[in-house]
């Protein structure tokens, strides 16, 4: 079956089609899907419920835990923005049930659409299948060579990262929420790995889960690297400020009192499992080991020294 029309339920895969060229294909997306800028301007079949811009970390996680306890959907197909579509390929996910569309909207779009589409669910947990997805896509839509190029220039950028770690390899805690603390997992351990540092508490492939500050506490991290789901480092900052800053617990930790406390943008380079995880790497090593990549060019505002915000 040949595919000429494309929807897509998932950020990462967003990204990727545009990196395949493929974009004037693609026919629907998500409220997720950002980048490049030209994927805003595409219908969207996908919104969340969740307006998360007018709520707190805190409020966030509560209204996600109700939805998900109720039994309802986090996230709304638009029925007739997806007939318009009438995709050939509908590209999801199984990841993750909060961060992006799931198995349920899936369904609901098959039953909807007269002419049923080939699906393909993307769902790494690692660096290594980040790149399977690449090649797996690549296959479904016949840019193998493609493919091949993509994964050839990651891979050297990677091992560009990898042949520079010295001898240092300070403890580095990431925290994917911050009320509650939530352990950054899935392809984030390896990040820290591969640029240089001990990661702290999660494992590679895990799934995030719940932490509570004594824990946070027993690892004494180094380095602690903020990186809430979806946020910016604006957004982030100014999290911190409300959450963390007057916290005296918080405030004992060593990373704080050294001034080792960072603010990323996960929404670009963490969060979803695309190809810039790739310079998220390259991000974690400007930080973890500075002096070593002091020339290493990375995008504006992806990352802050966070705690010398606050003087």
């Amino acid at each position: 079956m040949s595919v000429k029309r494309i929807v897509s339920f998932l950020p990462s895969a967003t990204e990727l089609l545009y990196e395949f060229g493929v974009q004037d294909d693609l026919y629907g997306v998500t409220h997720e899907c950002k980048y490049p800028q030209d994927a805003i301007l595409k219908p969207q079949v996908i919104s969340s419920v969740i307006n998360s811009d007018e709520l707190t970390s805190k409020e966030i996680d509560a209204v996600t835990c109700q939805l998900l306890k109720d039994g309802k959907d986090i996230f709304v197909l638009h029925e007739n923005n997806l007939k318009d579509a009438n995709p050939d390929l509908i590209i999801s996910q199984e990841t993750c049930e909060v961060c992006a569309a799931y198995t349920s909207q899936v369904n609901k779009a098959v039953k909807i659409l007269q002419k049923k589409p080939i699906l393909y669910s993307m769902n790494p947990h690692n660096m290594s299948e980040i790149m399977i997805s690449v090649t797996e896509l690549g296959k479904k839509l016949g840019k193998k060579n493609r493919a091949n190029e993509i994964i050839e220039s990651l891979e050297k950028r990677i091992k560009n990262i990898e042949k520079s770690n010295n001898s240092k390899h300070p403890k580095v805690l990431a925290i994917e929420w911050l009320e509650p603390f939530f352990t950054a997992g899935h392809w984030i351990p390896e990040m820290i790995q591969i640029a240089g540092g001990i990661n702290m508490i999660s494992k590679t492939g895990e799934h995030s889960r719940r932490l509570d500050i004594d824990e946070i506490i027993k690892s004494n991290p180094d380095i602690i690297i903020l990186m809430p789901c979806g946020f910016d480092i604006h957004r982030t900052v100014t999290e911190y400020g409300k959450i963390l800053k007057k916290n005296e617990s918080w405030n004992s930790l060593n990373a704080v009192k050294n001034n080792q406390v960072f603010a990323v943008d996960a929404n670009s380079f963490f969060s979803k499992p695309s190809i810039r995880t790739v310079e998220g790497i390259e991000i974690l090593a400007k930080i973890i080991q500075p002096e070593e990549f002091t020339n290493l060019k990375v995008s504006n505002k992806s990352f802050t020294n966070i705690e010398k915000k606050f003087p």
